[in-house]
């Protein structure tokens, strides 16, 4: 299995983009090390394949650099970069064979017949696609053909290879069966994968780092575990997976301890870093979220248990609070549930809260209404 390397391979250096006067990467900075998997993710027009295409050469850098391997290749065409890309749409061609297919680049740069039969074969193997080298791109299903992509780009031996949402046009099942085998051909190979996706599962599932963009920026960069539980920005915790999310102020510190008070109700949570009177958002996922007939001591957040919904594996329960905000809470299939209708006590672990920085001025328009609420403790 290969290790991701203190080698960076592709270094973006404040780069940014602009279309006239839409400016839609901003000063970016990113280190991507040897060896890396690493998921651009993100919403539609957020940047991320923008970003993708200044690597592979086939958008311009408005300013900025992007280094490869050490060498700022800005002025470079894609033919003289290393790196390959594998596109959403496969890129075939249509009139030749899967053998031809894979062959192309290596016929293109006039390598021998013997080693383009030998590298050919290897990557059939690597592909698990032995025995389809008479195929044409119309006889094969959707997973097949983008084997045969993958095998493509990676014949020509990349030092990086650029995955644009190669999974996209699968189906979910197919789609799950190729992350799987992406991320076992990565480690196989060692090679740098740079993928976009705006899937957050398939992130999660993939990444060695994930690095979440958003309006042309990237809001969090790191592993999967901390990108899920500790968000660093609203954004993030609302994007990826579900959050239940409270806007808050701080009403007292003691130590690592906040009394935090919301348009509902209030908690003590454990975080550090804040100030009294903050205005701030708290993040909770629902597989942390709890719920009690009686009061637990620290929180003073009542609701009423609205419905299930049984999603396989898991059964959410919505919660609603006087406001009208539907908390979501999830359990395993099999979990006794409260009735519908049952006023219940909401809380959580104080150390399953994110608390967040914020500089807005106001959250919401009550908060100035909002009772001070005593937690109990």
């Amino acid at each position: 299995m290969a290790q991701v390397s203190e080698k960076v391979m592709v270094e973006l250096h404040n780069v940014d983009k602009s279309y006239g006067d839409n400016k839609v990467v901003k000063n970016l900075n990113l280190q991507i090390q040897e060896g890396e998997f690493l998921t651009m993710l993100g919403p539609s027009g957020c940047g991320k394949t923008t970003t993708l295409r200044m690597i592979a050469g086939f958008e311009d850098v408005t300013a900025g650099a992007v280094i490869i391997e050490g060498e700022n290749v800005v002025n470079k065409p894609p033919y003289q970069r290393n790196v390959n890309t594998v596109f959403q749409n496969y890129a075939l061609f249509p009139h030749m064979n899967v053998y031809d297919n894979i062959a192309f680049g290596l016929t293109e740069k006039k390598v021998n017949k013997e080693e383009i039969r030998q590298r050919v074969g290897e990557m059939l193997s690597l592909v698990q696609m032995d025995g389809y080298e008479t195929r044409r791109p119309s006889q094969m299903s959707g997973g097949q053909k983008q084997r045969v992509a993958i095998a493509r780009a990676l014949v020509n031996r990349p030092k990086v290879l650029l995955l644009d949402e190669p999974l996209g046009a699968l189906d979910l099942k197919l789609r799950k069966q190729m992350q799987v085998e992406l991320k076992h051909l990565q480690r196989q190979l060692g090679i740098t994968f740079v993928y976009v996706t705006h899937d957050q599962e398939e992130s999660l599932t993939m990444s060695d780092r994930i690095a979440v963009m958003n309006n042309g920026v990237i809001e969090q960069i790191g592993p999967p575990d901390k990108i899920y539980n500790r968000p660093a920005t609203k954004f993030v915790a609302d994007f990826i997976g579900e959050s239940n999310i409270f806007e808050a102020s701080v009403v007292s510190i003691n130590g690592d301890n906040l009394k935090v008070i919301f348009e509902t109700g209030g908690a003590e949570v454990s975080a550090s870093g804040f100030n009294q009177d903050e205005m701030v958002y708290i993040s909770v996922r629902p597989e942390k979220l709890k719920c009690s007939i009686d009061a637990v001591p620290g929180f003073n957040l009542r609701g009423t248990v609205k419905e299930h919904i049984y999603v396989g594996s898991i059964s959410k329960t919505i919660i609603e609070l006087p406001n009208g905000q539907n908390l979501k809470m999830s359990l395993l299939t099999g979990t006794p549930l409260l009735p519908q209708g049952e006023n219940v006590w909401v809380y959580w672990e104080k150390d399953d809260t994110v608390v967040l920085h914020t500089n807005e001025e106001t959250l919401y328009n009550l908060i100035e209404q909002v009772p001070k609420i005593e937690v109990r403790v």
